[in-house]
């Protein structure tokens, strides 16, 4: 007699599952594909201003000439006096001016073509501009005589200097007319973008009142001139600096009131980022004197 398996009954279907351990690579080949075309992707990213740069680059070369176009050599905008007049292609660079003919412009003063004669007279030249314009500035709310200007080769300084006009005796507190004064200052300063040293200075007495020193009060006049001009007039802070001369610098030596009182001043000086070798031929631009053979500035 035959025995009857009985079958184990697991709750579960009557069908055997095949094997599905295939599934975890599959899985993970497609994880790699999909993370290699992400790169791919990725490194096919176009870069939209190399390729404008490119573009312009091209239609230059062709013959269509705009504002835009581009020198591939360089990556500058070509001018549009470098293009033939009939403005099919570059034309290349201008001629080197002649100290007469240097323009005001930041290309004047960096060009490296440039003789160092050159770029001491465009130097002058602009910072006579600067000059002009706070002059301006100080004859519209009547103030202009009450400020001294000097160009030098450190750069242009103007001065505020005299009696109570600006800082009472061994005070740092500004008067109404050094606020006036700093306040039509500050967009002409603003706009040039040079580096500003706000130097104060005070007659000697050695010991004051308020302060311990004549540096601390001439360095307490710098930094008052220096918080109007940053936080009334929006001079970048990263361009000033405040320094106290204390009494070391004496405008003037005598020992009259009047005296005393030239040496009680504050001067904003624009500096010039010249190199030395070009800032010394400022003195003789300002007399009209210039070697014309000065060597090609580097």
């Amino acid at each position: 007699m035959s025995v009857r398996r009985k079958r184990r009954d697991f709750g579960g279907d009557d069908d055997e599952h095949p094997d599905e351990r295939w599934m975890a690579s599959y899985m993970d080949m497609v994880t790699v594909l999909m993370c290699m075309f992400i790169v791919l992707f990725a490194m096919s990213s176009v870069d939209a201003d190399k390729f404008a740069q490119l573009r312009n680059s091209l239609a230059t070369g062709f013959g269509s000439v705009n504002v835009g176009s581009i020198d591939t050599a360089t990556g500058v905008v070509v001018p549009a006096n470098q293009v033939d007049s009939e403005e099919e292609a570059f034309a290349g660079a201008a001629p080197t001016p002649s100290p007469t003919d240097v323009a005001l412009t930041d290309v004047a003063l960096t060009d490296a073509t440039l003789t160092d004669a050159q770029r001491a007279t465009a130097e002058v030249d602009d910072l006579t501009r600067i000059e002009a314009q706070i002059h301006t500035n100080l004859q519209s709310a009547g103030m202009d005589e009450l400020v001294q200007f000097n160009v030098d080769e450190r750069g242009l300084t103007v001065g505020l200097v005299g009696s109570e006009t600006f800082f009472a005796p061994d005070q740092a507190d500004l008067s109404a007319a050094a606020i006036a004064i700093l306040d039509a200052m500050a967009p002409v300063l603003v706009a040039s973008e040079r580096e500003i040293s706000v130097e104060g200075h005070a007659d000697k007495h050695g010991q004051t009142v308020n302060y311990a020193t004549d540096w601390e009060l001439s360095a307490g006049r710098s930094t008052r001139v220096l918080r109007r001009l940053v936080e009334q007039g929006g001079v970048q802070q990263e361009r000033i600096a405040a320094i106290g001369y204390g009494a070391a610098r004496p405008a003037s030596t005598g020992s009259a009131l009047a005296d005393m009182a030239m040496n009680r001043r504050v001067d904003v000086v624009l500096l010039s980022n010249l190199p030395d070798t070009v800032r010394s031929l400022i003195p003789g631009v300002l007399a009209g004197v210039v070697p014309a053979d000065s060597a090609v500035a580097g």
